[in-house]
């Protein structure tokens, strides 16, 4: 199949082809007939599937025969996501897909000013691209009216829903027509997706492709290495195999730092990207990542969602992550649109369990290669062992670390729970709204 055979109009068709694109993905494929028929549709869809493009496009034929971009410009198309990147890149592809339209577009999220982001809205635009913190925000202060918006898109739900946006995501359906389209995507569809899926789609069409599969194309490797030996090890194969760009996850924020440090000692170009760092900072460190002036770009699972790297060769998992879907979400930077890619784990004993819950989600055997020189000491494992620093025990006390984050999230609900009968529920939801608009 063909973009032509879907049925855009030859100004999107001009623009897909510029990208070198001439076939579309198989969630492209589904979606966007779809969506072009007015349905409501819930996709699950790995990243690197080109799902982006699954509901920019439609959505910008939708409007294009609607005549957008003439006289008056209420904010016609909204686009939810959990970060500052995903919105980013999400507002990049619609400007280069809808580039020989008459349209317009506006990115908005917290991190930097709002005022420049005032003055566009209230030039009006067609597309709007927001987290849900600086939305709700610039809705407060009367510069964003979503009276107007025919077509709702919540992307990423599953990372929103994990971020604790429910309450922000109702605020915001509260203030849309109830008579609109709404197109929820997202990497899994657990309860809670399902359960806000009812709320808010009509008689929804299912999208599903390669739900919590690898894709192929990435070659999956796991390197054992003592948890002492991580950092030299990773600095061994940058230098060793003349890396030039490559993405390295950490579990934590002091982590990213840390080691970002730890390889500039090395002589590696290294930049890192997450929460605490300033929008400035996250958009100069990935602009410099892009262009070759960082070799290393050092993020954490949320600062990464949205990072759209064009043909990424590499991809490290310097630790694995608590969840096994993130490991999905992590490796899907590399490998897109067809590409090749290669996805190293450095995996030391105490990541044993964490390695087998990844194999089990996407029901592949990772080839396990040890890299002389950096052969894990057992009396390393067995101290550690005897020790209880292990991944399952260290994060939820029963030395299961596949369900770790499982346990955690029991845990939060329970104090939730706690904190609703005490009755403070309210002023305490108040705050921690305030707190999450200010990170994005």
């Amino acid at each position: 199949m063909t973009f032509e055979k879907l049925g855009l109009c030859k100004e999107i068709l001009r623009a897909v082809h510029e990208q070198g694109y001439s076939e579309p993905t198989p969630v492209q494929a589904q979606a966007i007939p779809v969506v072009l028929k007015g349905h409501d549709i819930m996709a699950a869809a790995q990243t690197g599937t080109g799902k982006t493009a699954g509901f920019t496009l439609p959505i910008l034929q939708l409007l294009q025969k609607e005549h957008a971009g003439h006289g008056h410009r209420p904010i016609r198309v909204l686009v939810v996501t959990p970060t500052r990147e995903l919105a980013a890149q999400i507002g990049e592809s619609v400007a280069t897909y809808g580039k020989y339209l008459p349209m317009r577009s506006a990115v908005i999220f917290g991190g930097v000013g709002a005022q420049p982001q005032i003055t566009k809205l209230r030039r009006g635009v067609d597309v709007l691209i927001a987290t849900p913190g600086r939305l709700l925000d610039l809705v407060g202060q009367k510069a964003a009216d979503l009276s107007n918006v025919e077509i709702l898109v919540l992307d990423e739900a599953d990372r929103m829903l994990d971020m604790g946006f429910i309450h922000d995501i109702r605020k915001v359906m509260a203030l849309l027509p109830q008579n609109r389209q709404t197109l929820l995507f997202s990497a899994t569809f657990s309860d809670d997706i399902k359960r806000l899926a009812n709320g808010i789609l009509r008689s929804p069409k299912l999208v599903e492709v390669a739900r919590n599969e690898t894709v192929s194309l990435i070659n999956q490797v796991v390197h054992p290495v003592g948890k002492s030996h991580k950092r030299a090890l990773l600095a061994h194969l940058i230098s060793n195999q003349n890396w030039k760009q490559v993405l390295v996850f950490t579990r934590t924020k002091h982590g990213a730092n840390r080691l970002t440090e730890q390889l500039g000692k090395d002589g590696i170009q290294a930049a890192a990207i997450h929460g605490n760092k300033s929008q400035t900072a996250r958009t100069k460190a990935l602009a410099g990542f892009k262009k070759g002036e960082i070799r290393v770009l050092v993020a954490t699972d949320i600062a990464a969602r949205g990072l759209d790297i064009d043909q990424l060769p590499h991809v490290v998992n310097y630790e694995l992550p608590n969840v096994p879907e993130d490991y999905v979400h992590r490796i899907g930077r590399t490998g897109r649109a067809g590409r090749t890619g290669e996805a190293m784990s450095l995996v030391c004993h105490d990541e044993m369990k964490l390695l087998v819950a990844i194999e089990r989600l996407i029901n592949k055997q990772i080839a396990k290669i040890e890299v002389p020189g950096f052969v894990p000491d057992p009396a390393e494992a067995r101290a550690q062992h005897a020790s209880g620093d292990g991944a399952g025990r260290g994060h939820n006390g029963r030395g299961n670390g596949a369900r770790s984050s499982g346990g955690q999230r029991r845990s939060r609900n329970q104090s939730s729970r706690n904190r609703n009968r005490s009755g403070n529920q309210q002023s305490r939801a108040g705050s921690s709204s305030s707190r999450r608009r200010r990170s994005q």
